[in-house]
This record gives C-alpha cells, sequence and structure tokens, in this order.
C-alpha cells in the first residue's frame, strides 16, 4: 500500500515538472471556474470557495464510465466506503473519518436519508440520472443544521436548458454478472422555460455478497447462502423551470428509484426499496441587491423485507422541509445571507416506535467578504429541535490570495449530529431516550494554487466529537465514546500533453478517546491511507482512460482485532465516436482480478467487463 501511494505521489509530480508552463487553461478532471452552491448556499466558483471541495460533472461521469454513485465517490479526498457485497447491496460512506450518519446527503437541494437509520441510501440513486455532484469536505452545521459533521454532498439531477431545444438521449450497457442496464431522456427549453424526463431500468444477476465458508459467517454475514445475490431497480426523473423577464424563476425536480435487493440472511434475504425525492423553488429580486428565494421538499424513504417470498416486515418515513433564503448584496463584494429552515420527520413502521415525529426550525446567517487579496466567511445557526431543544453551531474562515495564484486559508466550525429514531426507540421501548446529540469542533488549514497547466492543493484538519453514540455491550446506545480525528488531504491535477492527469491522496487517523479499554484504537472501517489516480486521453474519436484506486487496511472492531486487508485496484476504460452523436463505451472494471473487501466478510466484485452504446446529441 506504501508503495502504491508513493509510485502515485511520484509519477503526478513528474508529470507536473514536466509541464510546459506556457500550457493554457488546465487542468487534469477539475475545473475551477465551476459554478458550485453547496459550500456557501450561494452561487461562487470552486476557486473561490474557501472550504475542501471537488466537483464532478456531467463529463467527468460520461469519461469515467460508473455503474454506481460509489463508483464516482470512491478515492476521493477524505471518502471512504463500505459495502455490503457488490452492485444494490448496502453503502456507508465515512466522510474525513467521522460516522456514515455525520456526512449530509442532498439532492437538488432536498435532504435524503432514513431518518430511522439516519443513513443515505447512495446505492439507491441512479448515476444516469446526475448532472453534476459537489462534495464539499468540513463542518457545515452552520448553513445546514444537524448530519453535517464530516461534509455535505449534493447531488443535481439532469436537468434542460432554456433555448436548448430538443435533446433527446438513450444509453445500453450489458456485462459482466449478466448485467443489463437501460436509460432514456428527453430535454429542453426555449428563452424562458426548460424541462427534462428520464426512464431507466437496472438489473444483474450478481455475486455472492457473503464470503463463503466462512466460520465467522453468522457474525458478519448472518448466514452463509452460496449464492448470487442479484440486484434489479427502475428508476424515473423529471424537472423543469420557468424565468421571465424580470428574473423571477420557479423550478421543480422530482427523482423515483424503486429496487429489489437479494442478500445473505437468516430472517430476511431479499428487500424492496422505494426512495422519491422531490423539491421546488421559487426565487425572485425585488431590488438589485436582493435576492429571495422560496423553497420546498421532500423526501420517502421505505424498506420491506422479505425471507425468499415470505413477507416480514417494513419500515418507512418522510422528511418534509422549507426554506426561506435572502441573500443582500450589502457593499461591492459583500454578501449578507439570511435565512429561515423548518423540518418535519415522521416514521410509518409494523414495529412500534414510542414516538414517530418531530420537527426542527431554525434560523441562520452568512457574511461573505473580499477586501483586496483576503476574503472572509462568517456564519452562525440556531436550531430548535422538538426533541432535543436548542443548538447553536457557527464558522468562520479566512484566505489570502499570494502572487502566481497562491492561497493560504485557515477555518474553524462546530457542528452537531442529532440521534435518530433507531437510537431512541427501535425497537419498541428498546432504545435510549436520554441520548443527547453528538457534538464536533474541527479547524483547518489549506494552501492552493492554480497555474496555467497544473494545480494543486493540500488541506490539514483536526476535528474532536464528543458524546460519540456506541453501542454497549448489551447493545444499548449510550454517550460513552469520543474522538479525535486527524487528517491531511492532498490533490494534484496536470494536462500534459493530452493527458488528463487527477491525482488523490488520503492520510487519517480516526482515533477513539473514550478512556475506555478501546481508547486510542482506530475507528471501525476506515482506511488511514487513500489514493486514486486518473489518467485519460482523447485521440481523435478515440478515448482511453484508466482509474487506479488504493487503500490501506481498516479494521471490522473497535477493538482492533479484526483487520480488513487493504487492496488496490485498476480499472480501463475506452471510447470510439461513431458519429458525433452515437459513441460505443468499454470499460474493465478490477482489471487485474484482485480479491478485496470494504467490510469484513462481504465480497467485492472480480474482474468484469461493460460494453456501452450511447446516443446523445450535441448539447444535454
Amino acid at each position: 500500500m506504501k508503495r502504491t501511494l508513493l509510485a502515485a505521489a511520484l509519477l503526478a509530480a513528474s508529470m507536473a515538472a514536466q509541464a510546459d508552463a506556457g500550457r493554457p487553461d488546465p487542468v487534469g478532471a477539475e475545473d475551477l471556474d465551476a459554478v458550485i452552491v453547496t459550500a456557501t448556499r450561494t452561487a461562487i466558483t470552486v476557486d473561490d470557495s474557501l472550504a475542501a471541495v471537488t466537483v464532478i460533472s456531467r463529463d467527468d461521469i460520461d469519461r469515467l464510465q460508473p455503474l454506481t454513485v460509489t463508483d464516482l465517490l470512491t478515492g476521493l479526498p477524505g471518502v471512504s466506503l463500505g459495502n455490503l457485497g457488490g452492485l444494490g447491496q448496502q453503502t456507508s460512506l465515512f466522510m474525513r473519518g467521522t460516522n456514515s450518519a455525520h456526512t449530509l446527503l442532498l439532492v437538488d437541494g432536498v435532504r435524503v436519508g432514513s431518518v430511522t437509520a439516519g443513513l443515505a441510501a447512495f446505492e439507491q440513486i441512479p448515476v444516469e440520472q446526475i448532472d453534476h455532484i459537489e462534495v464539499v469536505r468540513g463542518p457545515r452545521s452552520s448553513l445546514y443544521g444537524a448530519d453535517a459533521i464530516g461534509g455535505v454532498i449534493q447531488i443535481f439531477t439532469r436537468h434542460g436548458q432554456p433555448g436548448g431545444g430538443l435533446q433527446p438521449s438513450f444509453n445500453l450497457t450489458t456485462g459482466s454478472n449478466n448485467l443489463l442496464r437501460g436509460q432514456a431522456g428527453l430535454s429542453g427549453g426555449d428563452e424562458h422555460a426548460w424541462y427534462n424526463i428520464g426512464v431507466g431500468a437496472q438489473y444483474t444477476r450478481g455475486i455472492n455478497s457473503c464470503r463463503i465458508g466462512a466460520a465467522e459467517a453468522f457474525t458478519a454475514c448472518y448466514i452463509d447462502e452460496p449464492d448470487r445475490d442479484g440486484n434489479r431497480n427502475k428508476n424515473l426523473a423529471a424537472s423543469g423551470g420557468y424565468r421571465w423577464d424580470n428574473g423571477a424563476e420557479l423550478s421543480g425536480t422530482w427523482l423515483r428509484n424503486l429496487g429489489e435487493v437479494e442478500f445473505d440472511g437468516s430472517y430476511q434475504n431479499r428487500s424492496r426499496t422505494l426512495q422519491q425525492v422531490a423539491g421546488a423553488r421559487f426565487s425572485i429580486n425585488p431590488t438589485d441587491a436582493w435576492k429571495s428565494t422560496l423553497s420546498a421538499g421532500q423526501n420517502l424513504d421505505r424498506y420491506d423485507s422479505y425471507e425468499n417470498r415470505d413477507f416480514r416486515g417494513y419500515i418507512g418515513s418522510r422528511r418534509d422541509q422549507a426554506g426561506w433564503q435572502n441573500d443582500i448584496t450589502v457593499a461591492p463584494n459583500q454578501l449578507l445571507t439570511l435565512g429561515l429552515d423548518w423540518q418535519g420527520e415522521r416514521v410509518d413502521s409494523d414495529t412500534g416506535y414510542l414516538d414517530t415525529r418531530r420537527n426542527n426550525t431554525a434560523g441562520y446567517a452568512q457574511y461573505q467578504g473580499t477586501f483586496g487579496r483576503q476574503e472572509i466567511q462568517l456564519s452562525a445557526r440556531r436550531d430548535h429541535n422538538g426533541q432535543f431543544g436548542n443548538h447553536n453551531t457557527g464558522a468562520a474562515a479566512w484566505g489570502y490570495r499570494f502572487d502566481h495564484g497562491l492561497r493560504l486559508s485557515a477555518s474553524y466550525g462546530t457542528a452537531f449530529h442529532a440521534p435518530t429514531f433507531n437510537d431512541v426507540y427501535y425497537p419498541y421501548g428498546s432504545g435510549n431516550p436520554d441520548l443527547k446529540p453528538e457534538k464536533s469542533r474541527s479547524a483547518e488549514l489549506g494552501l492552493n494554487q492554480r497555474l496555467s497547466h497544473w494545480n494543486w492543493g493540500i488541506n490539514a484538519y483536526q476535528t474532536h466529537i464528543d458524546q460519540m453514540i456506541a453501542l454497549d455491550s448489551s447493545y444499548f446506545p449510550m454517550n460513552i465514546s469520543k474522538a479525535r480525528i486527524r487528517g491531511v488531504e492532498g490533490k494534484l491535477g496536470v494536462d500534459l500533453a493530452g493527458w488528463q492527469v487527477q491525482g488523490y491522496l488520503t492520510w487519517l487517523q480516526p482515533r477513539n478517546e473514550d478512556g475506555g479499554p478501546n481508547d486510542g484504537k482506530l475507528l471501525m472501517r476506515r482506511p488511514q491511507r487513500t489514493a486514486r489516480l486518473d489518467v485519460d486521453r482523447s485521440l481523435g474519436a478515440f478515448g482511453l482512460g484508466a482509474t487506479f484506486n488504493a487503500a490501506s487496511h481498516s479494521y471490522a472492531d473497535a477493538g482492533n482485532l479484526q483487520p480488513v486487508p487493504g487492496y488496490t485496484t485498476t480499472d480501463l476504460r475506452a471510447s470510439y465516436h461513431v458519429t458525433s452523436d452515437w459513441q460505443l463505451e468499454a470499460r474493465l472494471a478490477n482489471a487485474f482480478d484482485r480479491h478485496y473487501e470494504t467490510v469484513w466478510y462481504y465480497n467485492q466484485p472480480g474482474r468484469s467487463f461493460f460494453l456501452t452504446v450511447r446516443y446523445s446529441p450535441a448539447t444535454r
């Protein structure tokens, strides 16, 4: 693993050293001029963000040929994932070493995730319905409230463009493990309006999710069933909007995914899932210096469990939300944001909960100012949770621009995570209603540079988490843990003689500090070192590329007695434009057929081949 990380760093550094200083604008896979909204809830460029941000564009998605959202996120700075046995299986994401419930997922501005378990179902989001993804690392509770301890990931679905004309699209993929996936869409727009509708489906026989013959299989996988665990889903997305001559704008989005997954289990071995997200937004400019936005959204989540074909039970949740945000230009290069948020959560299950509803209201403020070479961002928020009372969070960030595109930044922020319904009530009467919210404080220092032919960045941070929720020896949730997480993230992007190169390195030290028998141990499922290198080249109508991922070992238990070995994987890809509208794509995933696990005793696919035919006229 150490050799892999060193090789990736040396390769990227040598390419940067050889690059022609006069080569025009830039730089690997990252567009630093891309406009983002997640870091500040206002429109800024990646280059202007004082937070650590990664943007995955639709062009990146087409180039990388992923099957899932996790294919795109794996190996990004500060990101590690745990998957329970292949395509469509439950996937947990750990941002900067924090818990899987400490990363907020938004889809088109709407919170997504189960209000019972507190987890976001990344595996249920169809990748072909995505326009782009913004990954913001570091605490963001001062803008978004609970859950944003590790960071925020926002997924934006496809949409039409005003004046874009009628744009049909179609793709069909087939490959290993009897995979078959199809997607069709239609988008368009005129001078004022835009719309998009997409429909898709996917089926695969899958792999055996649990490792066969494992003596410890009951502990890890509940039961060992030596069979393939298939997955099928179908999805539908729609969006549209209208912009008036005075700048007022109304837009809406809707995404629905129905899935069915097989897995290994003693009481249940099949599930049917529903994930639905809907949102609407209206903005208007009462004056040249004031923009006011009203928003509303809803996320539905349902999980039905079966043993073979026998129904076992269901858990469903609904989250409604509304907001009012006002962006006021108080002086040149100075923006004040004032807003109110409301959120209502509800549980619907055949398992009894002592309480099934709770609300949260909040007010927040943010100031952004630029003074010559210096930039300042200040934000504060007060949340009132109907169950856990008031919580105040805040953040401060400062940046200074030197010559030659070099910038230094420093930030400090606090965040919190409220216990979930499962923590407090599940199963009936067995949770811990006395649980307190988890609280964190984080400090970060960053240095980055953008030149005409390459860019690089490094961020170092430390996060303390108090009142961490963990299970005691009787599997009873308690506020018994503390954690200290230290990390360093690096990135380097180069455009060298037509080759696009983007590399990422992460060093992480997520340690338990509860003072008990596990004091000083590493937190579960977090590798200390990860690396990713993307290399791509266009040769006329042909495209070639490769992605190398590496991760060091992690541990499957709090006492660090059961290691999960590290791994390296290599993905190869190629594409050919048959015409300007038609393209053939081929991808060889895990090309060297490495056996590896991201969660103890849960298999990952071996060498897999996929072939795609895509119809996508000129502009999306």
